[in-house]
């Protein structure tokens, strides 16, 4: 009997989906199920409907979703019909399956088919024991080619090498940068968290590494070698080879030298865009993309508007200013921290307010030497069962500053995100009723399912 499709029902299925299949988002490493032989199978019962059209993969610790966004924004700009999927969301899960058309606007996979979808495959995904991810990533692939888009961008969802969306073969790979993140399934250090993002790599596809570094550029270099010494087609030419691989930093970006015009200009306003633009350019370059640069450049300009990209610096109040980012990890952390230390310091806000919680699986000791010194700090933690305890973050802080002489006399713990932001935004009314022309900044983050809440609330 074919199931009737309603709200109610929709929203029941997405719980238990959630439930019997839960997103490395919601349960962390528990969800996490590395290798591809369910994939392989279910793409073959499906089709291969990723064969339909071009795909860009791309990986990495930190960036990959800006990445991911602006390449997916310019190559819509160009008169192409775009698919995006990428990961975490924010609110809804169908925000990680997007398609992007040329005049600038997006839409997310319609709920009726996810329904569909879903419950056509449901004794496969029982069978299979398939996990959200793989899903998700199944269903995007159906869902772009009943789309009949021209080419996806596709983020990988943790590491590369066994991650789901592993079983293509793109036009072009993408690696943004490496930081240690997520070590207890990828690798304690930095040349063994590259070797498996280098796992996106595949014979005759030119390779992008967005940030060089001493340790991990000989695994890219190994890897690209490696890969292609069989291919006939390079008749053994180590330098052949190796130019499909370029270091984006190392590079000179045809659209480069417009860089600081579009930096100022774009809607996604981390500093830290600023390596991602190259890495883009450099991707650009290697596609022998865009035939209309304006075009291209203004693209990347509005990726937020045109593609529903959120989370990244992203502006959720002008009075009082409330900044919000999914950065976690310390690698992404220090970009932020930094920003928000420059702003300070160079007046464009009077007073910080940090709003911040953690996940139990983040290193938060290593973020803690990168808090802002001169703010003041509300610690609380999401509903997610992976979120560490307000009280622990607070504790931890504590001990830091008092083993470095640290001052912590500015130091609320709150228990519930949307109480978090209320103090935060309590405190900021207080400094303005005490000095009007004062620009206190309230800053959210350290976790996506902090952010999330946030969002929600704005």
């Amino acid at each position: 009997m074919e199931k009737i499709f309603s709200e109610e029902a929709y929203e029941e299925m997405i719980a238990k989906l959630f439930v019997r299949f839960p997103s490395f988002q919601k349960a962390g490493a528990s969800a996490y199920k590395p290798g591809l032989g369910n994939m392989e199978f279910f793409d073959q019962l499906a089709g291969r409907p990723h064969a339909s059209y071009r795909v860009i993969h791309v990986a990495g610790t930190n960036g990959k979703g800006s990445v991911s966004n602006m390449l997916a924004s310019v190559l819509a700009s160009q008169g192409m019909r775009v698919g995006l999927y990428t990961s975490p969301h924010i609110v809804d899960f169908r925000e990680r399956v997007r398609t992007i058309e040329s005049e600038g606007t997006y839409s997310l996979v319609s709920k009726e088919y996810v329904w569909g979808f879903v419950n056509k495959w449901q004794e496969t995904f029982d069978h299979l024991d398939m996990s959200f991810f793989e899903i998700t990533t199944s269903l995007a692939f159906s869902w772009f080619a009943d789309q009949k888009v021209d080419v996806v961008v596709l983020e990988t969802g943790l590491g590369g090498r066994l991650d789901s969306t592993n079983i293509v073969t793109p036009v072009l790979s993408v690696i943004t940068n490496i930081g240690l993140d997520h070590c207890d399934m990828l690798g304690e250090t930095l040349p063994e968290v590259a070797f498996e993002k280098a796992g996106i790599i595949k014979p005759l596809v030119p390779v992008v590494v967005g940030e060089s570094h001493p340790e991990t550029d000989p695994v890219f270099e190994r890897k690209v070698l490696y890969t292609n010494l069989p291919e006939p087609a390079f008749m053994g030419s180590r330098t052949e080879i190796m130019s499909l691989l370029t270091f984006a930093d190392k590079a000179e970006p045809r659209l480069w030298d417009r860089h600081e015009d579009v930096l100022h200009g774009m809607d996604l306003k981390g500093e830290y865009q600023r390596k991602n633009l190259r890495t883009v350019l450099a991707a650009l370059d290697v596609l022998a993309c865009p035939d209309q640069a304006d075009a291209a450049l203004a693209a990347i300009m509005h990726t937020s508007a045109r593609t529903g990209f959120r989370g990244r610096w992203e502006t959720l109040s002008d009075d009082p200013r409330v900044i919000c980012d999914i950065g976690h990890n310390e690698h992404g952390l220090r970009n932020n921290f930094s920003q928000l230390e420059k702003m300070q310091a160079d007046g464009r806000c009077s007073h910080l307010i940090l709003v911040y919680g953690s996940v139990a699986d983040k290193d938060v000791d290593s973020v803690l030497h990168l808090l802002p010194e001169n703010a003041s700090y509300i610690f609380t933690q999401a509903r997610s069962k992976r979120s560490l305890p307000a009280t622990e973050i607070r504790d931890r802080y504590l001990a830091f500053c008092a083993s470095c002489g640290r001052s912590a006399c500015d130091v609320l713990c709150v228990a519930s995100v949307a109480e978090a932001v209320k103090a935060a935004l309590d405190i900021a009314s207080s400094l303005k009723a005490v000095d009007p022309d004062s620009s206190p900044l309230v800053y959210i983050g350290g976790s996506t399912y902090v952010v999330s809440e946030a969002v929600a609330m704005f």
